[in-house]
């Protein structure tokens, strides 16, 4: 059979081979592209470009070129007839590329008025027929279609789509070897570009908009009988495309013929798609001897900017024919017509001007600069062609390669000590970019790191501490966080906004500059919450005693706020370094607000009126945290000088005013660890055991202990506990409700058809009951206190949205009122007294009743009976229909397209009477209907109807 189908598409080639009209009209490929032209207005400027047929489609071909085609902009706009783009252009505008191929453009500007997501879209009458996984071969019936889609906002400024460099010219491929086509796209705006396959849409004849997937469409190995095996002979045939390179292969085709192929090329930002275009392209498999050439390139090659990239591309043909290697991408200097895509100075690809012989060679050169860095790496698109003489069709392979053009690192770091902090200076920095940035990384300890130049970014085990504009050459880290004798290292990278200002990246990180800070004399150990309060809530704060002799007056300094530097002198200690030790080195704050806040202490040492010290801030220990599912979800934190980290820290939970009770040793390793869950459980029996059920009717107040150190016997030589202030919290109860379980009055349509002819407003009438479980058995909530009612349009496409809630006692019944037609689809929810919502129901659609009979026969001879040729019942929910009558040699005679009730009279387009006799007549009949892909398929009635007059 397979052999069969081989032989019949080779048969249908060869004869379409021989004739004029061969594979109908004329379009080859096509797609559109869209650029923002105003930074005032929503103008786009919208491209349509077409690869045409010229050998045997020159009529056509030319046709379109005179004609124009129509722009459908996708916001209900009227649609205008967009001429050929000639400016600038040989031959009238229609471009030779190459393998009996010429380009059209079509080029027009539109503004939107809102922002929104729009899809444009352009039909062209006349598919090329034959194609043999379009409706086995009846492709042109069905008009050519390609759509791009634009999603607008005030965020993305002038925003491009991508362009294509590699035109679709390479069409050809032999039975049994690989095909390969890859796009070359280029996205000027540095977006990410992801490719994914899809079918090949159409619309109706004469249209731009409502476009739909052709029916019967399959991908090109999906024939039957027609799915062989790959080139390499390891498995079965297979049609693929990288989402990341884009290379669209076909490995390997079997049955001689033409297809149609089409793939979209989405652009992302910052995680968002913000549009998306389609490629539609043809595919010609031919029976034939020659083998596809090979290529050799290197995959990725990362280079600073200001330095020169270079490569060699090698290619070799198996059967020894000469070669042409070419190159595309958005590097190299466009051609005179052509637009450039990045700054100057632009890549060169040096190869022979005439096609060499096997292996043949090429080199890639490209001398960068600073305007040239981006966040992605550019592309570039190496494509080789054999010349196989004029008999069997010539063959191309095609790879890709990334070149990463990164910023320089930062030269010449240098740290010095300074005070409690370090200065930091480095050279100047030659990429002076709008927006660019310094930024100063800091880690404990001497680091050997080696950047790599294809992995830009900050040095690993650093974190940010500070950001300079690029024009700055010095910094001073003076945080708070820096310990005495301590060894730190600082890098720094250059970081660049991305498009937008919505992302950044960076460059590779600077060499090292590492430094050891001096010891202190005056150390805070000790800031506690020993009451909580608004009003006389108190902290206890304790420092070590400076070496040194004679009278010295402490003074101590609060800040609100864990990170607060607005300090107030609350209190003095006047003391005597020469005197023996006493408790002079502890202060009690009273008088606070610890409900609410925490507070930062400093501590300086004065001699008379001069400051001989300071020590570095500490804070107390501030706790958060929210109820759970009858559970209390704690977390804390503390900005102080020594480290809390790797500690085992202590969680209390009140048992009765002012009596606590030790619930769980917590073993913390950072601060994301410093948290804890407690679901009532006393982990820690040796003072009791309270353990207890949490209910989201009580409240629960607790206290953590922080235990630290500073790790340096000179500073402090045992460990430091700390208190934080008190928190109560009440746990929820998630416990979801039970969802309903829906039903929807459903018509009849048998019956509704023949009834009386309502013209609306409709409703459609909705109950349900209660389930006793919820999904998969699980327990719910059965207090009901509330449903919710969703609703959506369209089944197959949007979001469902809340329409309507019934309440107190809450019923089980809801009527959606004043629609245009039945179609939409409903869920509802059920929620209890915390406000929990259930999951969704059971989603219940209901449709339209479509009916639309169209009699036999008409009797135009005014006497109000049969008059008019019209529908013989209601013709509710129906949107459109497109009507054509024909006599007996298939002349069409009449037209209508904007009259569901049609009313024609029997007369012709210019209102001449026809003779009585048979016509034959063709609707196009639109209805609304439940799911959106139904509504851009019409229903075709065909038939004839018989004039008597």
């Amino acid at each position: 059979m397979r052999t069969l189908y081989r032989l019949f598409g080779l048969l249908v080639f060869t004869i379409c081979g021989l004739t004029s009209t061969a594979w109908a009209t004329h379009v080859r490929a096509g797609e559109i592209t869209s650029r923002r032209i105003s930074s005032t207005s929503l103008t786009y400027e919208l491209t349509l470009t077409i690869y045409c047929d010229y050998q045997f489609g020159k009529a056509a071909t030319d046709g379109t070129a005179a004609g124009g085609v129509k722009f459908c902009y996708g916001d209900g706009t009227p649609i205008q007839t967009t001429p050929l783009f000639t400016q600038g252009l040989p031959n009238g505008g229609l471009v030779d590329v190459g393998n009996s191929t010429v380009r059209l453009i079509f080029r027009t500007t539109h503004t939107f008025s809102a922002p929104g997501t729009y899809t444009v879209s352009v039909g062209i009458d006349n598919r090329n027929k034959g194609t043999l996984n379009i409706t086995n071969g009846n492709s042109d019936s069905y008009p050519f279609f390609v759509e791009s889609t634009l999603a607008i906002n005030s965020f993305l400024g002038l925003n491009s789509t991508p362009v294509m460099l590699n035109p679709p010219v390479d069409f050809e491929a032999c039975a049994g070897q690989r095909y390969i086509h890859n796009p070359s796209a280029f996205d000027a705006d540095g977006d990410s570009l992801a490719y994914r396959l899809t079918q090949n849409k159409s619309t109706l004849v004469g249209e731009s908009c409502n476009g739909f997937v052709i029916p019967s469409i399959v991908y090109p190995n999906d024939i039957p009988n027609c799915n062989d095996r790959n080139e390499a002979n390891t498995g079965a045939a297979g049609y693929t495309i990288n989402a990341t390179t884009g290379d669209l292969i076909w490995d390997a085709p079997s049955c001689p013929g033409q297809y149609n192929a089409a793939f979209i090329i989405e652009e992302w930002r910052n995680g968002v798609k913000i549009g998306e275009i389609t490629r539609d392209m043809q595919i010609i498999v031919r029976d034939c001897q020659n083998k596809r050439p090979t290529l050799e390139v290197p995959d990725e090659i990362c280079v600073e900017a200001g330095s020169t990239a270079t490569f060699n591309v090698r290619a070799t043909d198996p059967d020894g024919n000469r070669l042409t290697i070419t190159s595309t991408g958005g590097v190299y200097q466009q051609t005179p017509l052509g637009v450039n895509l990045i700054q100057p100075p632009f890549a060169t690809f040096t190869t022979p001007t005439q096609p060499q012989a096997s292996p043949a060679t090429g080199t890639f050169s490209w001398q960068t600069n600073c305007t040239q860095v981006r966040q992605l790496p550019y592309e570039v698109l190496f494509k080789v062609r054999d010349h196989p003489g004029s008999v069997q069709p010539y063959l191309v392979d095609s790879k890709t390669v990334k070149v990463r053009v990164v910023a320089p690192a930062p030269k010449n770091l240098r740290s010095e000590p300074s005070g409690t902090g370090y200065v930091l200076n480095w050279d100047a920095y030659p990429c002076q970019i709008t927006g660019a940035q310094i930024v100063i990384y800091r880690r404990q300890g001497c680091t050997n790191l080696t950047p790599d130049i294809c992995k830009p970014g900050p040095p690993p085990g650093y974190v940010e501490v500070g950001r300079v504009p690029a024009t700055q050459t010095t910094y001073t880290d003076n945080s708070t966080g820096l310990r005495p004798n301590t060894e730190y290292s600082y890098r720094i990278v250059a970081s660049f906004p991305g498009p937008n200002n919505l992302t950044q990246f960076t460059s590779t990180f600077s060499n090292q500059a590492c430094q050891r800070l001096p010891n202190q004399a005056l150390y805070i150990t000790n800031v506690t919450v020993d009451e909580t309060s608004t009003t006389q809530g108190q902290i206890t704060v304790k420092w070590t005693r400076p070496e040194g002799t004679g009278a010295r007056q402490y003074r101590i300094l609060r800040a609100t706020g864990l990170n607060g530097t607005a300090y107030t002198q609350v209190g003095t200690i006047n003391t005597n370094l020469s005197a023996p030790r006493t408790n002079d080195t502890i202060y009690v704050d009273r008088g606070l607000n610890t409900e609410a806040n925490a507070y930062r202490y400093r501590v300086d040492v004065f001699n008379g009126t001069t400051r001989q010290d300071s020590s570095q801030a500490a804070s107390s220990v501030r706790l958060s945290g929210n109820g759970q599912s009858r559970a209390v979800q704690l977390s804390w934190q503390a900005n102080v000088p020594w480290s809390n980290d790797n500690q085992t820290h202590r969680i209390y939970r009140q048992v009765r005013p002012g009596v606590y009770n030790l619930i769980q040793q917590v073993a913390v390793q950072g601060p994301g660890t410093y948290t804890y869950t407690d679901n009532g459980r006393d982990n820690v029996t040796s003072d009791g055991d309270v353990s207890t059920t949490l209910s989201a009717d009580s409240t629960y107040c607790y206290r953590v202990e922080t235990v630290g150190t500073y790790n340096d016997p000179t500073i402090h030589g045992g460990l430091l506990y700390n208190f934080s202030q008190r928190l109560c919290l009440t746990p929820t109860d998630t416990t979801r409700p039970c969802p309903p379980v829906l039903t929807l009055d459903q018509l009849d349509c048998a019956t509704y058809v023949q009834g009386i002819c309502e013209e609306g407003p409709y409703s459609n009438k909705l109950s349900w009951t209660d389930a006793t479980t919820g999904p998969n058995g699980a327990a719910c909530d059965p207090n009901i206190v509330q449903y919710n009612i969703y609703y959506k349009r369209y089944g197959d496409t949007g979001d469902f949205e809340k329409i309507g809630e019934t309440k107190s006692p809450p019923s089980r019944n809801f009527t959606h009122d004043n629609l245009s037609s039945y179609a939409g689809c409903y869920y509802v929810t059920s929620v209890n007294r915390f406000g929990t919502e259930s999951v969704p129901s059971n989603t219940v659609c209901q449709d339209n009743c479509t009916d639309y009979s169209l009699p036999n026969v008409i009797t135009p001879n005014s006497d109000g009976k049969n008059d008019t040729f019209e529908p013989i019942r209601c013709p509710r929910f129906v949107k459109n229909v497109r009507f054509r009558v024909y006599n007996r040699w298939g002349v069409k005679v009449y037209e209508s397209n904007d009259n569901v009730l049609i009313e024609w009279d029997g007369r012709t387009d210019s209102g001449k009477e026809l003779a009585a006799g048979t016509y034959y007549y063709e609707a196009q009949v639109t209805y609304e209907r439940l799911n959106r892909a139904d509504e851009n398929r019409p229903a075709i009635l065909k038939s004839w109807v018989q004039i008597i007059r």
